[in-house]
């Protein structure tokens, strides 16, 4: 009996004093590196990421990854953290222009751009600042896309156009024919005018190129600027063409930007033509829960203003970035990177993978796929305008302005009040992004 005590006295010492000195096998030993990473998403969206750290931990389990669902308060809880000295390890950017500023500010890490080695480089440039990457793209959303109903198309011998000229062209084919080419619908309550303002911006981008884009964005050019100027009279070539429009202006200002896409498959057609983001494919299964992506309906890209040009991509994208520098923030950071973590964010949400390597087949139909596929051949990409503007003007002004000018006010009239706002905007500290 002594013999036995006494060799369980010496297993329960060895094992307290394995622990205390960080003997392998230890709690100690064992103890994995906490990281913090911020976001702005729930529900589904939160769900994904989760799934995509739990991958990450289970090939990392010297590291446990704490994440932060802030809300969309993330931005201004950024900023009050970084002033104070405590924030997170890595997080969610609201946009590439917070990050930038805090890329200037020294708030950053630098990133090895070998990590990014199979993303665009048009998403590349929108994550570096000074020649230095700050940040990686988990994944994008896509808006320069015009949906059609791909029966029709055939039925009726109308081709894709490849420049804008050429979609004007088909819409006054359409016309002739006895139809109103397009579907567009502005109404969203107390937000009404945000899809005209996508319009805009995806036709300033083809109008000005990226640099003036640029400028528009940060009010470094008047709205009344002359290629701003064109930008609006080319979308109220379409909007406010009453024979262009199904329902008219009226239909225009009052369809519901859900629901505006549904006369594309109605017998006959409504309308042929239908601007919107990636999106926009649930709003049309829900309506239309028999179509097949792919054989009824397609997608191209809006036109670039001008023959033998690519045209420019608008869209928005989650953009990750590291604020403290340890190994396990940038394993976490590569990870985000990679085909693998992309492909199970993108498989779960419908989004669009940045990574090029990313399988096809993780999309749930060959919209989705084909929409992926022009992404990744993206040569220039800039973020939507308005979620890069102040609120006053990006959510406010802006979207006014929209719905005065497709009710047909004096675009001179409606430039001028939106430039009284930016200017107030820009000059008063409002100047915060949304």
């Amino acid at each position: 009996m002594l013999a036995k005590r006494s060799w369980l006295s010496l297993l329960i010492a060895g094992l307290v004093l394995g622990g205390l000195l960080g003997l392998p096998g230890s709690s100690a030993a064992t103890a994995a590196q906490q990281i913090e990473i911020a976001v702005v998403w729930s529900g589904a969206e939160l769900d994904a990421f989760n799934a995509v750290i739990a991958k990450f931990e289970e090939k990392n389990p010297d590291v446990d990854v704490v994440v932060n669902s802030v809300g969309r308060d993330l931005p201004t809880v950024l900023i009050t953290r970084f002033e104070a000295g405590n924030p997170p390890d890595l997080a969610a950017m609201p946009n590439p222009g917070q990050m930038a500023e805090f890329a200037r500010e020294g708030g950053l890490v630098a990133l090895d751009p070998a990590i990014v080695a199979d993303h665009p480089k048009a998403f590349v440039d929108l994550a570096t600042v000074e020649g230095k990457l700050y940040g990686v793209f988990l994944s994008a959303d896509l808006k320069s896309l015009v949906w059609y109903n791909k029966k029709e198309f055939a039925k009726r011998g109308y081709k894709i156009p490849t420049t804008w000229d050429e979609l004007l062209d088909l819409s006054d084919q359409i016309v002739a024919d006895g139809f109103a080419p397009w579907c567009i619908g502005l109404e969203s309550g107390a937000a009404s005018g945000w899809p005209g303002t996508d319009w805009i911006e995806d036709l300033m981008l083809r109008i000005s190129g990226p640099e003036l884009y640029d400028q528009w964005v940060a009010h470094d050019i008047s709205w009344r600027n002359p290629v701003v100027r064109a930008a609006w009279e080319a979308f109220g070539q379409i909007a406010r063409n009453e024979q262009y429009v199904f329902g008219g202006t009226t239909g225009v200002l009052t369809t519901n930007f859900g629901d505006a896409p549904a006369p594309l498959f109605t017998d006959p057609p409504g309308c042929f033509l239908h601007r919107q983001a990636t999106f926009i494919q649930s709003f049309i299964k829900n309506i239309n829960p028999d179509l097949v992506a792919g054989e009824d309906y397609d997608i191209f890209v809006l036109p670039a203003m001008g023959p033998g040009l690519s045209p420019p991509l608008l869209g928005a994208g989650d953009l990750i970035s590291v604020f403290r520098d340890s190994d396990a923030a940038r394993r976490l950071i590569a990870y985000l990177a990679s085909a693998e973590a992309q492909a199970l964010w993108v498989g779960r949400l419908g989004k669009l993978a940045v990574n090029k390597k990313v399988d096809p087949a993780v999309y749930p139909d060959p919209v989705t796929a084909k929409a992926a596929e022009i992404l990744g051949q993206a040569e220039v990409f800039r973020f939507d305008g308005s979620d890069l503007m102040p609120a006053a003007i990006g959510s406010g002004a802006f979207w006014t302005g929209v719905m005065d000018y497709v009710s047909g006010q004096d675009l001179d009239t409606v430039l001028a009040e939106i430039e009284k706002a930016a200017d107030e905007a820009y000059t008063s500290g409002a100047a915060t992004n949304k």
